[in-house]
């Protein structure tokens, strides 16, 4: 029917990488992957042509796409999850153009650039869904922990600054500590130094503990984060690059404290249109990093591995912008 049919044919102007590309490149993604996908999840372009019964969009429209095609609003399934960019079906790391679902595009602010706006459908997503997706939702006042400064860690504390929290971050780097700084981190934690630094946060909420917790660790880092959360706080479940560890005291910790758990499967379309309405309420820059051309996709990779970076990798696709 007219609902699956595509935009037409987008120009893709830049696309982003990050750590699920890495994994889903070694083989070692936990959900379903396709034989040999084409790469990539995230994408900013230009529409350059509609299908016949497409309405509401137009050649010339700046888009990005939502990260799971056919997640529209409300929470996942397994439809939707089947839908995600990069893994189950072929991803948007192509040269030219690539074939769209028009429910699934979302309109860019003009003040981005294509590689910032590149940036927004996996990280920054999440990184809402974090903060507003579970409960409690994220309220000016609250005091939000981010880990590190990675896509995710680094946009959810944009949206919490902007929405008015007060953020700590932690890193084994003290160069990006002073980075989160400048962007608006109150608190800064050197995990190196400060290896029990869900202590530390407690000294800093004077034993209350924060109201949100980015967790992008994993078992490596869950069980601190619980110790970490207030009574009744959200820790936001994203990922898992500190490995595995003993998570055996989880369940009396999260009993202990009532607080709440939220497995974050990136988010909806609708959650991408609301983040759009804050970035441009607040005029909310990402942070790009480093940006490569098409011919240097493997050094960004090994670059994101080496873990360097404070921010997003770009790869920049077409050469007239």
């Amino acid at each position: 029917g007219s609902r699956r049919l595509p935009s037409g044919l987008s120009f893709i102007h830049a696309g982003d990488i990050f750590y699920r590309d890495i994994v889903v490149a070694k083989g070692t993604y936990p959900l379903p992957v396709k034989k040999n996908p084409v790469p990539g999840s995230d994408v900013a372009g230009e529409i350059l042509a509609v299908g016949e019964e497409v309405k509401g969009w137009k050649v010339g429209e700046r888009v990005s796409v939502n990260f799971s095609l056919d997640h529209i609003f409300g929470d996942a399934n397994d439809e939707t999850i089947a839908s995600t960019l990069g893994a189950p079906i072929d991803g948007v790391l192509t040269e030219y153009k690539i074939l769209l679902r028009t429910y699934a595009l979302v309109r860019i602010p003009d003040f981005l650039s294509y590689e910032e706006a590149s940036t927004l459908p996996c990280a920054a997503v999440t990184a809402y869904n974090g903060l507003f997706g579970g409960k409690p939702t994220l309220k000016g006042g609250d005091t939000v922990l981010t880990q590190g400064t990675g896509g995710v860690s680094i946009f959810g504390l944009h949206i919490a600054v902007a929405s008015g929290a007060t953020v700590i971050v932690t890193s084994s780097s003290d160069r990006k500590l002073e980075a989160a700084k400048k962007l608006g981190a109150k608190y800064l934690i050197n995990y190196k130094t400060t290896p029990n630094w869900e202590e530390e946060v407690l000294k800093i909420t004077n034993g209350r503990g924060v109201d949100h917790v980015l967790e992008v660790g994993g078992p490596g880092t869950v069980v601190k984060s619980a110790k970490a959360v207030r009574f009744g706080g959200n820790v936001a479940l994203i990922g898992f690059v500190a490995g595995l560890a003993d998570t055996n005291q989880l369940p009396l910790l999260v009993h202990g404290k009532g607080s709440n758990l939220h497995g974050v499967i990136i988010g909806s379309r609708q959650q991408f249109e609301d983040l759009i309405r804050l970035i441009e309420a607040v005029k909310l820059k990402p942070v790009v990093d480093k940006v490569f051309d098409f011919e240097h996709v493997r050094e960004a990779y090994e670059y994101l591995e080496s873990q360097q970076h404070v921010g997003k990798i770009v790869i920049k696709v077409s050469k007239d912008q």
